[in-house]
C-alpha cells in the first residue's frame, strides 16, 4: 500500500453535500442584515458633511448665476431703452443723426438689445456649469482643452459661418440698414424684408427675393437713411431763350411744391442748378431737389412729367423731334437705299470680258 492511500485512509471518507443544501442559497441571518446596516449608516455618516458642502455649494453657485443674469439682462434692457430715448429727444449722436423715425430705432434697440442679452446668458451660464463640475471634483483640464480643439475645428470648417455671423452682429450694432430700407448691396438691391445674423432677405424691383450672406457683402448703399436726391435733366435747343426755360421750370416746382402728396416728400426748394453741358445744337438744364429718403425716382418721374407739360404749353420745342414747327419735312429720296449698278453685270463690258475665264485649247485635228 502507498503512502498516498494511506493517508486517504486515515482521513476517512469526505463529506458529501446534502442535495437541499446544494440546490438553495444560503438566507442571511439577522446578525449579518444588522451588520450590513451599520456599515450603511456608518458610510453616511461619514460623507454626509461631504455630500451637504457639496450640495450648497451647487446651490449657491446656481442662485448666484440666476440672479447675475436677470441683473445683466435689466441692466442691457435699461441702457438700450435710454439710448433709444436719448436718439428720439434728438440728441446729436452719429447714429441718431442718421435715423429718422421712432419705429427705425425700436427695431434697431430691440436687435441690438436681443443679441447683448443672448451673449451675456451664455457667458453666465457657461461659467457656472463649469464651476459645477468643478465642485464634483471633475478635472476640467482635459475638458477645456478638448473644447479649444473642437473650437479651433468648427472655426476652420465653418469660417464662413463665423464670418457671416460677426459681420450681421456689427451691421446691426452700427445700424447700416434694417427692415424696410432700400439699400445696393453689390450682390443685389432691393428692399429690405428681413435682417438675420447670418442672412439678409432683400425684395427686388421685379419681386424676387434674395437671400445675400452678410459676409459676403462688401459695401453697402443706403437709399433710405437721411435725405434722397432728385435730379432731371431737361435737354433743349442750343438757341433757347434761357431765361423763358428757367422761369418756367421754376413755376413747375414752385406750383408742385404746394400740392399733396409732393409738399411731404419735398424736403426743399426744386432748384435751377444751371447748365450741366452745352452742344452745338442742343444744351442741358439740371434741376435737384431734397426729397425723403427713398421718394427720388417718384418725384423725379412726376417733375418730367410736369416739366414736358409745361414746356408743350410755353411752345418750348423738344429736342430731337422729327419736325420744327413752321418747317415741313424733306420728302425721302427714294432712291437713297439703291446701290450704284455694276460693271459685271453687262457681258459685253471690258470689265466682264477680262475677268471671264479663258476657254482651254482645243485638242481636236
Amino acid at each position: 500500500m502507498s503512502l498516498s492511500a494511506a493517508v486517504l485512509l486515515a482521513a476517512g471518507p469526505s463529506p458529501s453535500p446534502s442535495p437541499s443544501q446544494s440546490s438553495t442559497p444560503a438566507v442571511p441571518s439577522f446578525k449579518d442584515a444588522q451588520e450590513s446596516a451599520s456599515n450603511a449608516a456608518g458610510w453616511v455618516e461619514e460623507n454626509w458633511s461631504t455630500w451637504l458642502a457639496i450640495g450648497l455649494r451647487v446651490l449657491l453657485i446656481v442662485a448666484i448665476a440666476a440672479v447675475l443674469r436677470v441683473v445683466v439682462r435689466r441692466a442691457i434692457t435699461k441702457l438700450v431703452d435710454r439710448m433709444n430715448r436719448r436718439a428720439g429727444t434728438g440728441a446729436s449722436t452719429a447714429l441718431s443723426s442718421l435715423l429718422v423715425n421712432a419705429e427705425r430705432r425700436r427695431q434697431r434697440s430691440e436687435a441690438i438689445g436681443s443679441v447683448l442679452r443672448s451673449v451675456a446668458s451664455f457667458l453666465i451660464l457657461g461659467t457656472a456649469a463649469l464651476m459645477v463640475l468643478g465642485t464634483f471634483q471633475i478635472n476640467l483640464a482635459p475638458l477645456l482643452a478638448s473644447a479649444g480643439v473642437a473650437g479651433v475645428a468648427i472655426g476652420f470648417g465653418a469660417r464662413n459661418l463665423v464670418t457671416d455671423f460677426l459681420s450681421g452682429v456689427f451691421m446691426i450694432l452700427e445700424d447700416q440698414y434694417g427692415v424696410g430700407d432700400s439699400i445696393d448691396a453689390g450682390v443685389a438691391s432691393g428692399e429690405v424684408i428681413e435682417v438675420g445674423l447670418r442672412v439678409t432677405k432683400l425684395r427686388g424691383d421685379n419681386g424676387e427675393i434674395w437671400y445675400v450672406r452678410n459676409g459676403e457683402v462688401k459695401r453697402i448703399g443706403n437709399l433710405s437713411q437721411g435725405w434722397s436726391t432728385a435730379g432731371v435733366d431737361v435737354t433743349v435747343r442750343s438757341d433757347e431763350d434761357l431765361e423763358k426755360v428757367k422761369e418756367t421750370i421754376a413755376a413747375v416746382g414752385e406750383r408742385m411744391s404746394k400740392e399733396e402728396p409732393w409738399n411731404e416728400m419735398l424736403w426743399g426748394p426744386i432748384e435751377v442748378l444751371g447748365l450741366d453741358s452745352v452742344l452745338l445744337d442742343s444744351m442741358v438744364v439740371r434741376v435737384s431737389a431734397k426729397t425723403m429718403p427713398g421718394k427720388s425716382l417718384t418725384v423725379e418721374r412726376e417733375l418730367r412729367w410736369r416739366v414736358k407739360r409745361a414746356f408743350d404749353a410755353a411752345g418750348i420745342p423738344i429736342v430731337g423731334r422729327s419736325e420744327v414747327p413752321g418747317q415741313e419735312a424733306a420728302a425721302p429720296d427714294p432712291t437713297a437705299g439703291m446701290a450704284a449698278p455694276s460693271a459685271y453685270s453687262s457681258t459685253v463690258s471690258p470689265q466682264s470680258v477680262a475677268a471671264s475665264p479663258i476657254p482651254p485649247p482645243s485638242t481636236t485635228k
